[in-house]
């Protein structure tokens, strides 16, 4: 009895040994298929046609869905490279596929919009449209994507299912995410990776946490109206310029006296116009802000409180007020917030690619926004931040947004070898959730 029990469990370790050394000796097999990625992104070839176009989209910007000649760029490589795409989707959109058509799916998404200001770096290849300007990377997004989708593109008999590239209009405040939802052209993608450049983040390195990573966001205006008058006869006048004063400072004490401390929120007020004379009083005020929050349920806290003080507090000095949200304009952007089995796949695939101390994997989240968020609301997604910090800037770092942002285009080979990593080993990481025999369903749409 004693002998046959040893025997036995002796046998058993014996096995789980086995399958645990089959495993492993797998897992590292997957993980290095898709190592020489990097290297793959970093040659000439790659890094120079990289620049290229990285450099193309960046001097002729174009604000959100508007982006015909950056899409028209897009598909003409993408025809060079012989993958098949979908446009237009949302207006200016192209979905390009890689890999058998069939599931699994797993998306890369790129925003090509840029923003309304001037560039105020003198370089060769500064912006030729007035007005506007590449200062937030999504130029060096809409690259990254296309080098992932060559590198990809040669591996294409390794890939287990599905890769859907996802070039997408308008997500500086139009909300081009959800365009692209509703047209259901990802109705069957199981996740979604984006990312965005970091211009104080050194090259090379990543940083990202799971859970809330961006807040949501809206906007709002209000029309304070009063009665006009002289400045030297205040008491004939209704005065919506001390009505606008007392809504402001009020508006602050939703955060420091209503929120949970714990709690992060945001109400700023960005806009305030009224008045052209020193010695008159107007007859109306326009005020207008932004709120964030990292739920739903603080966000329309914050929403319904927002119009409460505004309406209460002018009617105390005797004026009207009207709020709009101007969610028709600019949709409310939700809570960016990265799945968590996808973060440890993130670090799985960034720490064999760059190393564990390259990788920041519980960054402190941060009060901007991204659309990136809508796709998160129905599709399981992970959105990370990578280096992008130039050389030349060692003490002043141009932020995100600036017309002084000049990027790292050493960083490009990064991005694009990361994403062509997270989708390629999630394609066959999840191809045995495929159950073997039965037909794969193929939609027109992907």
């Amino acid at each position: 009895m004693s002998c046959s029990f040893k025997c036995f469990h002796f046998s058993i370790i014996i096995f789980m040994l086995h399958v645990f050394t089959t495993t492993q000796i797998s897992s590292s097999t997957d993980d290095s298929s898709f190592n020489n990625f990097l290297d793959s992104a970093k040659s000439s070839e790659v890094f120079d046609w990289m620049i290229n176009i990285r450099r193309k989209i960046h001097e002729n910007p174009e604000l959100g869905y508007q982006e015909f000649e950056t899409s028209e760029l897009i598909r003409s490589e993408l025809d060079k490279m012989d993958i098949p795409y979908k446009h237009p989707v949302a207006i200016t959109g192209v979905i390009g596929f890689i890999g058998t058509g069939s599931s699994p799916f797993v998306a890369l998404r790129a925003d090509m919009d840029a923003l309304p200001m001037q560039e105020m770096v003198e370089w060769e290849h500064k912006s030729k449209v007035a007005g506007k300007m590449h200062a937030c990377g999504h130029d060096a997004h809409v690259t990254m994507v296309l080098g992932a989708a060559k590198i990809l593109k040669q591996h294409e008999k390794e890939i287990q299912g599905t890769v859907v590239l996802v070039f997408q209009p308008a997500e500086e405040g139009g909300g081009g995410a959800k365009k692209i939802l509703d047209t259901g052209a990802l109705e069957n993608v199981t996740a979604i990776f984006g990312l965005h450049i970091a211009p104080d983040l050194p090259i090379g390195e990543v940083a990202s946490k799971s859970g809330p990573i961006l807040a949501g966001s809206g906007f709002f205006e209000a029309k304070i109206s009063g009665k006009g008058g002289h400045a030297a006869i205040p008491q004939q006048s209704i005065d919506p310029i001390l009505a606008a004063s007392n809504v402001i400072l009020s508006l602050q004490h939703l955060v420091s006296r209503e929120a949970d401390p714990l709690d992060s929120q945001v109400v700023t007020i960005g806009k305030c116009q009224g008045g052209s004379a020193y010695n008159v009083i107007p007859d109306s005020v326009t005020i207008g802000g932004t709120f964030r929050a990292f739920s739903k349920q603080s966000f329309n806290q914050l929403k319904q409180r927002i119009e409460q003080v505004i309406i209460g507090q002018v009617a105390v000095q005797r004026c009207n007020a009207t709020v709009d949200f101007l969610d028709e304009v600019k949709p409310f952007y939700p809570p960016t917030i990265n799945n968590g089995d996808l973060h440890e796949h993130f670090v799985n695939v960034a720490v064999n690619m760059l190393g564990i101390n390259k990788v920041e994997s519980a960054m402190s989240p941060f009060m901007g926004a991204e659309d990136f968020s809508f796709y998160q609301e129905v599709i399981p997604g992970y959105f990370f931040f990578l280096g992008m910090k130039n050389a030349e800037h060692e003490r002043f770092v141009p932020s995100l947004h600036s017309p002084y942002l000049k990027i790292n285009e050493d960083g490009l080979p990064y991005g694009a070898a990361l994403h062509a990593s997270l989708a390629a080993s999630y394609l066959l990481k999840h191809q045995q959730d495929i159950v073997p025999g039965v037909e794969k369903k193929y939609r027109d749409e992907l």
